[in-house]
């Protein structure tokens, strides 16, 4: 591991914390451990701890580290839980999750799991590659398919992340999540301008949301999605 990616990610983990988004030991690890320079485009490695999104090919992009900081805040993540994520990409933010809930130095009969769904054939190879050269492929499984549907086969959901922008919030996310479960989503349009919301399953047929703030994602495409 290059010692000069190391001091850059210590570097972005002090100033995520001064700027308030990182709280939590448990993310703030993830943070540290995670290495976001394996999960972008060789050509843009120099540039993965500059807090900003990066294309990863097919219109599709890494979101910024503070983003995935504060959706992981957000959850409220902790050891055990089972984790869907609607968009893989590059396979980082699933790594980043399963560093919390299936920590390394936590006995594998302790760990949760993250199953991630990604639409397009060239990213769900890219992110399996990546999660497999970090040592995540065995807390991460990554699925092709339409995330806008979740994946049934292991529901319920402790938590539900989705790094795709959706138009209203999918009903099949929501009957997937556990009752007590929490999933943050940007739901808006087409053109990058979303808000970012917190969904609590209060009871089987009862959800409360709250917005948190503007953000700008690519499109959820799928059935429950956007049809572009």
């Amino acid at each position: 591991m290059s010692e000069h990616f190391v001091e850059l990610r210590k570097k972005l983990v002090e100033d995520l914390k001064r700027r308030g988004i990182l709280k939590t030991p448990e993310v703030i690890r993830a943070m540290l451990r995670v290495p976001r320079e394996e999960f972008v485009p060789q050509h843009l490695r120099d540039m993965a701890y500059v807090d900003t999104p990066l294309p990863i090919g097919y219109g599709q992009t890494i979101s910024a580290p503070h983003m995935c900081a504060m959706m992981n805040e957000t959850l409220e993540l902790s050891v055990g839980n089972k984790v869907l994520e609607v968009g893989a990409g590059s396979g980082y933010h699933a790594a980043l999750v399963a560093e919390v809930v299936a920590p390394s130095d936590e006995p594998p009969k302790r760990w949760g799991h993250v199953y991630t769904v990604e639409i397009v054939p060239e990213l769900v190879r890219f992110a399996r590659q990546n999660l497999k050269k970090t040592g995540y492929s065995n807390r991460v499984t990554v699925i092709e398919g339409d995330g806008s549907k979740g994946y049934p086969p292991k529901a319920p959901y402790d938590r539900i992340l989705v790094t795709a922008a959706a138009p209203t919030i999918p009903q099949p996310l929501i009957d997937q999540l556990a009752v007590g479960g929490l999933m943050v989503i940007p739901v808006g349009t087409l053109g990058f301008f979303q808000v970012l919301k917190l969904v609590e399953k209060v009871g089987e047929k009862e959800v409360k949301s709250k917005s948190l703030c503007e953000v700008a994602f690519v499109p959820l495409v799928g059935e429950w999605g956007w049809r572009v």
